[in-house]
């Protein structure tokens, strides 16, 4: 038992995490930063030379610790947590204890300095991307709303520094399959190109119980991307992308869980549950170097069309189901002037909007079993009897009866919520401060302004019958029926029509003391920064609405019915035990959320020690947040919303290490940990009882993230059939996890195992690779829902083969 621990463990080493050892003698880390260059319009230096948490990927970082998506960064960047689960749909990206499951992100994503506005287009296929940066912390100063828990910045491969075509083809278990092509051109030295596509395959791995044991999850995806440049000048650059994805695909496999004896039973619901995705996006950037500053200008632009199908009981039982279909335009436009580089006062400023179109349908159907629930509850409004006192030994029972003969209930909901967002922002660095060579002090602030809209149609009708019997009662015998109104088929309407708008400003400023050791061995900072996630509409929110209103309003109805036909002695008495129908809700009150604001206060260093052969990196951080965003379904559980949960307050710490033993052997370490509680959030439950959790964790923040990992490389001597061959593995893992604001369900601290070996000759190169290779089993997510609660597990062994070759 002891051995096989330790040969995990020594297993555990052979990765590799942010960086490669040289395919030369000189043993030392490479910079990433200096191998590829990357355009830059805001920085002025690179990032590991500013006061930022920041972790950075290359190509062959991905390659070998596995990353085709944004959910595999999970651990392999310090507190970061995307759970993979559900479908494309659901990019949940949580650091540092900030994060939310739907609506507007935590985290701000850019592709070749693009930004990606909804979340909904963030998980996309990562076949030609050259480098991956994750910033930690607000990074809003100079990148604006929802990049208040950090940034992540994607960069595909330029065709100027890269020429040749990429194919690449493999397999795995479980039926995967995958291939890509891309061809990198340079015509001359003012114009490259490169162009490529993409299919991806998925038999999937979980199993739909009540659908013949169907996989659930299969799905696929194809696309491709075209990206030029054209240099019409020496101090000119116009870079031009393009790219379209298209993906089907199922998911969704809960299971319901039992908290009493922690077990999940196999995911059982009865109406099939999708997801597809129609994603364009495109862009183009303009840069001018003048003598003295450079000048950018980026246009983005990005088209989304999707469809999401639910189960949403998740259940066999024939309750209801959601389609929730969205349309997205997003146009965007950012200038940044900047200073050269190398210059005491160091200065970037600019201008950014965007405007998004986006329309969103989201009709639930109420089924068979799901009448039966509303004809329970609905009926419940009226008394089944109230008996009149007649006399000593006599009395009359007067017997309202109400049934819905709908078989169906569709609650109807169109919603238009359109956002404009505009932005002024200024950041300079001032360096040699009071003659101190290395010290530099840098203050920025961005006047950030948000409108936004909605217009919202949602409805719903339903039929049922009324009617009024009475019962003559003598001696507790009935001697006598009597019909006071006959039944009577009436129709019930609910609507929500209208507008509600809302804007808001937003200071963000940024301050920040950086101390740069001689002879670039490092540095050591202090940051203040603020960051704010945008508020929004709970669209979700309009079944549960219109559930409640329905019911007040068939109180209502049914009143006015009903009192004319009982006899005048006794309309008093009756009406007294009809109860006054409610007051419908408020669209405006019960679908707003607020913005959520933090302040981050962080001290941290960079250090390249032992003539480069180590590269350290670690930061201590507190941050305050005010009105964090919470996801959880409503209390009738008929639909998901977004609350504010007064205060939070997150405390942690996280290192980066990576080493060169050997010219051939590089371990990496990345540790984060991360104490989210709750300071101020009372609540109350579905029967309005004051409920605080106060002193809790916060939901689907890890306490600890942990990767471990090393490369090594076997040099094979010239004329052999190979030129080398590399080893990775790499351990991540991640707990506890809390799933609930109350803490009751939670995964502890878990990790696995993925290892590949990879045979090269030449440009080309076979890997066998495998995940999960100790099976580990874990939950993926889990959430309530109609009183039940439900977990996706993690995603078992797969082994497969991969060819890549570049001609």
């Amino acid at each position: 038992m002891e051995k096989s621990k330790l040969l995990a463990f020594a297993l555990a080493l052979l990765s590799i995490g942010n960086v490669c050892a040289e395919e030369v003698d000189t043993l030392k880390i490479v910079d990433v930063e200096e191998v590829l260059i990357i355009a830059a319009p805001k920085e002025n230096r690179k990032l590991r030379e500013l006061p930022n948490a920041v972790t950075l990927l290359s190509q062959q970082d991905m390659q070998a610790a596995q990353v085709n998506s944004i959910k595999n960064l999970t651990a392999l960047v310090p507190n970061i947590f995307i759970p993979d689960y559900g479908s494309r749909l659901t990019s949940a990206v949580y650091i540092r204890g900030i994060g939310s499951r739907i609506n507007t992100p935590s985290v701000g994503l850019y592709v070749d300095n693009i930004p990606y506005i909804d979340k909904s287009a963030f998980d996309f296929d990562y076949s030609d991307i050259e480098r991956i940066d994750v910033l930690r912390g607000p990074q809003g100063t100079l990148y604006g709303r929802n990049a208040m828990g950090g940034l992540i910045k994607v960069h595909t491969k330029s065709p100027f520094s890269y020429q040749g075509t990429d194919f690449r083809i493999g397999a795995g278990t479980h039926n995967q399959y995958n291939t890509s092509i891309t061809h990198y051109h340079r015509i001359n030295e003012r114009f490259a190109f490169s162009a490529g596509g993409f299919y991806d395959y998925e038999g999937g791995f979980f199993r739909n119980a009540a659908l013949n044991n169907k996989k659930i999850d299969k799905g696929q995806s194809a696309g491709g991307r075209a990206r030029a440049i054209y240099l019409p000048s020496e101090n000119w650059k116009l870079d031009f992308n393009v790219s379209y994805e298209y993906s089907d695909q199922g998911g969704y496999p809960y299971g319901l869980y039992d908290k009493t004896t922690g077990d999940v039973a196999q995911p059982a619901y009865n109406d099939e549950s999708s997801y597809y995705r129609n994603l364009l996006n495109a862009g183009v950037n303009i840069e001018h170097q003048a003598q003295n500053f450079t000048l950018s200008a980026v246009t983005g632009y990005q088209f989304l069309k999707d469809r999401m199908f639910l189960d949403q009981d998740f259940t066999a039982r024939n309750t209801y189901t959601l389609e929730q279909k969205q349309r997205i335009n997003t146009i965007s436009e950012e200038i940044v002037m900047k200073s050269k580089e190398n210059r005491r006062w160091q200065w970037a400023t600019g201008i950014f909007g965007f405007y998004q179109w986006l329309n969103t349908t989201a009709p639930v159907t109420f089924k068979g079993d799901g009448m039966a629930m509303m004809d329970q509850m609905l009926g419940s409004v009226i008394p089944s009897k109230i008996e009149v006192p007649m006399g000593p030994t006599s009395s009359m029972n007067i017997m309202p009866a109400l049934k819905i003969t709908s078989t169906r209930l569709p609650i109807n909901g169109d919603f238009e919520t359109p956002l404009l967002n505009g932005a002024l922002f200024h950041q300079s660095t001032f360096r040699d401060v009071f003659g101190l060579g290395g010290l530099s002090f840098t203050a920025g602030l961005r006047l950030d302004y948000e409108k936004m809209k909605m217009d919202y149609n949602s409805g719903t009708a339903m039929d049922y019958t009324v009617g009024i019997t009475g019962q003559m009662v003598q001696n507790g015998q009935v001697i006598r029926d009597i019909t006071m109104m006959p039944e009577t088929a009436l129709t019930v309407e609910s609507k929500y029509e209208g507008s509600i708008s809302k804007d808001y400003l937003q200071l963000l400023p940024k301050f920040a003391l950086q101390y740069d050791f001689k002879k670039n061995t490092g540095n050591i900072y202090l940051t203040v920064s603020k960051g704010y996630r945008s508020g929004g509409y709970n669209i979700q929110m309009f079944s549960d609405l219109l559930q409640s209103s329905l019911r007040n309003d068939m109180m209502k109805q049914s009143k006015e019915e009903i009192m004319p036909h009982v006899p005048d002695a006794y309309k008093e008495l009756v009406e007294g035990h009809f109860p006054d129908a409610g007051v419908n809700p408020d669209a405006r009150a019960a679908t707003m959320y607020k913005p959520e604001q933090t302040w981050n206060y962080e001290v941290g260093t960079h250090l390249n020690l032992f003539q480069n052969r180590l590269r350290a990196d670690a930061a201590l951080f507190w941050l305050e947040t005010r009105d964090q965003q919470i996801s959880r379904f409503a209390q009738s559980g008929l639909g998901r919303e977004t609350v504010n949960a007064g205060k939070s307050r997150s405390l942690g710490a996280e290192i980066s290490l990576a080493g060169a033993v050997t010219t051939n052997f590089t371990l990496t370490a990345n540790y984060g940990y991360t104490y989210a509680t709750f300071k101020d959030y009372v609540t109350t439950n579905s029967k309005l009882e004051e409920i605080s959790y106060n002193g809790n964790y916060v939901p689907f923040v890890p306490k600890h993230t942990l990767s471990l990992g090393g490369q090594y490389i076997f040099r094979i001597n010239p004329g052999h059939w190979l030129d080398r061959i590399q080893v990775n593995a790499n351990y991540t893992g991640a707990g506890r996890i809390y799933w609930t604001e109350q803490n009751d369900v939670s995964q502890s601290f878990y990790g696995t195992l993925n290892g590949r070996l990879s045979l090269q000759k030449g440009n080309g190169q076979i890997d066998f690779w495998v995940r999960n290779v100790l099976d580990k089993d874990y939950a993926a997510f889990y959430f309530e829902s109609m009183g039940n609660g439900f977990m996706q597990k993690g995603r078992p062994i797969q082994a497969g083969i991969e060819l890549r070759c570049r001609f």
